[in-house]
């Protein structure tokens, strides 16, 4: 199967129809199988930015389409950053636990084999 793009009004209207069907308690492969895409093209869809109408809702030139759109990826990418640093230290705080819980486990284990080697 040959991969084909889809406008942007396409995908706003599948995306409105996706929406409805997740409303009406679909799963997700019951959605794409409906809109008739992959779920991969579906997810990626709904992480798209795309205005309702599928373009600029003033018919603006494509030189504003093209500055609207470097806002809303520095914003993203801003958003990312943020996201990134709360996960990184979200998995340093992890680490940190497993590590004294490793620690504290050697310990008990060490204790019980000495106890055990006294009563021999």
């Amino acid at each position: 199967m040959v991969g084909r793009r889809h406008p942007s009004e396409e995908i706003a209207t599948k995306l409105a129809q996706a929406n409805e069907l997740a409303a009406k308690g679909k799963t997700q492969r019951e959605i794409s199988k409906a809109l008739g895409v992959s779920i991969m093209t579906y997810h990626r869809w709904k992480k798209m930015p795309i205005s309702p109408a599928g373009s600029s809702a003033t018919g603006d030139t494509q030189e504003d389409d093209t500055l609207q759109a470097g806002f809303e990826s520095d914003d993203a990418l801003k958003h990312l950053e943020l996201e990134n640093s709360r996960l990184r230290k979200l998995v340093t705080d992890l680490l940190l636990e497993k590590i004294s819980l490793e620690e504290e486990l050697r310990d008990r284990h060490a204790a019980r084999q000495r106890r055990s080697e006294k009563t021999k």
